[in-house]
């Protein structure tokens, strides 16, 4: 993959002379161009183009044009995007590299620029990243070196005014970064600030949506912010692609610095004292990109982004996945004979993928109902190898069986967390052996933390390490449920988000709730993205006693429904079901036929928040046809008129393809609005449509 890589350079030049004495460098691909001509950087497509005043290498936003919707923003930036406390406003050494970078395991298809410079002692590198027909340009940050001064870490109260105006001088040169700003004319701005929750044994509402109209200075908190200008119609979003706000390191008290047209991203998750003279330490990353005012257009312009961090491919990405720590048998059960059991059984059900999680291995977690410890894991080098008294042939004959079967293989994966991962390379390498010796590529990832730099680096070091041994094949299942972690926009290159521990034994898996939790976050973050549970509804029933929502007042079929629009997790041992649950099979090897399909659209959430008694479900946008997943949840009402991603006055045919609904055709009214009718309370249907 490196080699693929430098393969694709097409463009290297160093510019350390005057930028007047350098003759113009361009490259293009496709609709993507980027351009260094006299004092101006250029970076378009046939969606965006951003202009920046070269500035020896340290950038200054000069126009921002939504090419898309015809509309440029003249902006008044006066100082460098990257605004580093006590560092030079203009750069020095500066140099470009543009790279074509093809579409692969591990990119799609995009063209880059690096950037590189000195402010003092201070070297910054930015990657700047454009990818065909989107509206976005994304931004990685490294720094290297010696600052000046320190950075300060946080505000003891962002809220207090006397706070906020001094950060509000300290993000114009005192010591708080700014890792991007675009200050633009205009009074009229809608704002919508976004943070998110993971830590999902805790939270159960995973998202909070703030919307303001700009004013003075204000701090908002959140991995986005959405800003529209009602006089001119249109905006822009900026993404930080960090941890969830409370989880962030260094944190400032907010995200996003805003007065009336003046926008800032602040917090870059490194304090000064974490650069090295050595290597480059790596910032959390932004994107910047542009929409037509509306809901849905802000919505799209996002989702285009996010569909291009990672490729999503079929036979790697697309899984049913059995996982029997749902049960909460943890560890007493694990062993040969029940693995191979539960193989049979997960292929009744149509699973495609069956994770082993704790207790495959000869160490003992602090997981194990027997006891044990994660500390000094390395102690015992034969830790994550399979624990020859359950598994004496090794896990050869499980992953035999399920090839057989077509199902893959996966396990449980906790790294090494003592002295901030320093066992890195070894947690890297032994996950390398599995692959190598049984060709296992699918892990979840547990038990991590990281409350520094140190940390967060060695375990983006481990994950890469695997992701290159494995020509980018493997898949990490990201444990969101504990824990300073990843959150939803970071780390998304490796895999997807195991999101949430629910369990019958501890009566807190209700169906509307998973269903909820998937709703919301579909409106900012890909639900293929994410594994949601189903689980086993005939468990457990006295902890529902005279509860309307209990698990068990569904179907089976409707509690795998719930799951369609992300990744579905059958969160239980297969062994524990009565045979009333294996005719969902049928359900899911029909889903198997159109999940990929289903998911290479624009997944957003459609109808009210479930509730338990709502209408409610998902559209899966692509061209002019697509999916929807409808629920009507516990209400009297047989129809529901939907707002939809249509256009009013479009003609819409809709076929069945799983669920209780009928075949029909409609006339999408205001707001895109279609009537859905389903007979019976607590049913669902999934739809594909096309536009007439």
């Amino acid at each position: 993959m490196k080699k693929q890589l430098l393969g694709a350079t097409l463009f290297s030049l160093i510019l350390t002379a005057p930028v007047s004495a350098v003759q113009p460098y361009r490259k293009a691909a496709g609709d993507c161009k980027i351009e260094l001509k006299q004092d101006t950087l250029t970076i378009e497509n046939s969606q965006i183009k951003r202009s920046w005043l070269w500035n020896n290498g340290n950038l200054i936003t000069c126009k921002l044009e939504d090419k898309g919707n015809g509309l440029a923003w003249q902006l008044r930036n006066n100082q460098p995007d990257l605004s580093l406390p006590g560092e030079e406003k203009e750069g020095s050494e500066a140099s470009i590299r543009i790279e074509e970078v093809p579409a692969s395991l591990q990119y799609t298809h995009h063209l880059r620029a690096t950037v590189e410079y000195k402010a003092g002692n201070l070297q910054v590198r930015k990657i700047l990243k454009i990818y065909p027909d989107c509206p976005a340009i994304a931004c990685e940050l490294y720094l290297k070196g010696q600052a000046s001064q320190k950075w300060i870490k946080a505000l003891d109260n962002p809220a207090d005014l006397q706070n906020i105006e001094k950060l509000t001088q300290n993000s114009q040169g005192g010591n708080v970064p700014v890792m991007e700003q675009l200050m633009l004319e205009g009074k009229h701005w809608q704002l919508e600030a976004v943070e998110f929750f993971d830590v999902t044994d805790r939270f159960n509402t995973l998202v909070r949506p703030v919307h303001a109209l700009s004013y003075r200075d204000c701090l908002y908190r959140g991995n986005l912010l959405f800003a529209e200008n009602t006089e001119k119609e249109a905006g822009f979003f900026m993404l930080k692609e960090a941890p969830t706000s409370n989880v962030q390191l260094y944190y400032p008290g907010g995200d996003y610095l805003v007065s009336e047209g003046t926008f800032r991203m602040v917090g870059l998750g490194v304090d000064s004292a974490d650069i090295k003279t050595d290597e480059w330490t790596k910032a959390y990353s932004y994107v910047t990109g542009t929409f037509r005012s509306g809901e849905k257009q802000k919505r799209m312009a996002l989702r285009n982004y996010q569909m291009r961090i990672r490729p999503f491919l079929e036979d790697r990405d697309e899984m049913v996945m059995l996982n029997t720590w749902g049960d909460r048998g943890q560890d007493t059960r694990v062993n040969e004979a029940f693995c191979l059991k539960e193989l049979e059984l997960a292929a009744k059900l149509g699973v495609t993928h069956f994770q082993i999680d704790d207790g495959w291995q000869a160490g003992r977690s602090a997981n194990s109902a027997y006891g044990g410890s994660f500390k000094n894991i390395w102690d015992n080098p034969d830790y994550w190898t399979p624990d020859p008294d359950r598994f004496p042939n090794g896990l050869a004959p499980i992953v035999k069986r399920g090839k057989e079967l077509g199902i893959e293989v996966c396990l449980w994966f906790n790294p090494s967390i003592q002295h901030d991962y320093a066992d890195w390379q070894k947690d890297a390498d032994a996950l390398i052996a599995l692959y190598e010796k049984y060709g296992i590529r699918t892990f979840k990832i547990d038990g991590t933390f990281f409350d520094n730099k140190l940390a967060e680096s060695r375990l983006r070091s481990l994950y890469n390490r695997v992701m290159e041994a494995t020509g980018w094949k493997a898949v990490l299942n990201l444990d969101a449920t504990a824990g300073r972690r990843g959150g939803y926009f970071f780390f998304n290159e490796y895999g997807n988000i195991f999101l949430e521990n629910r369990y019958t034994d501890w009566g807190n898996y209700y169906p509307y709730w998973s269903l909820r939790n998937l709703w919301m976050l579909s409106r900012y973050v890909a639900p293929q993205s994410l594994q949601i549970e189903f689980l086993n509804k005939w468990r457990n029933k006295e902890k529902y006693a005279g509860d309307k929502f209990a698990p068990s007042t569904y179907s089976f079929d409707y509690l795998f429904a719930i799951t369609m629009a992300a990744q579905p997790l059958a969160w239980f041992e297969a062994s524990n079901l009565p045979d009333e649950a294996f005719p969902t099979g049928g359900v899911i090897q029909k889903y198997k036929t159109v999940q990929h399909d289903f998911h290479t659209g624009y997944v957003f959430p459609v109808g009210d928040e479930p509730s338990g008694k709502s209408w409610c479900g998902f559209q899966s946008v692509k061209d002019r046809k697509g999916y929807f997943l409808l629920f009507r949840e516990s209400n009297e009402e047989e129809s529901f008129d939907m707002d939809t991603f249509f256009e009013p006055g479009e003609q819409v045919e809709f076929t069945p393809v799983l669920g209780a609904g009928k075949a029909f055709r409609s006339i999408a009214g205001k707001d895109g609005r279609i009537r859905f009718s389903l007979s019976e309370p607590n049913s669902y249907v999934l739809y594909s449509y096309r536009v007439l």
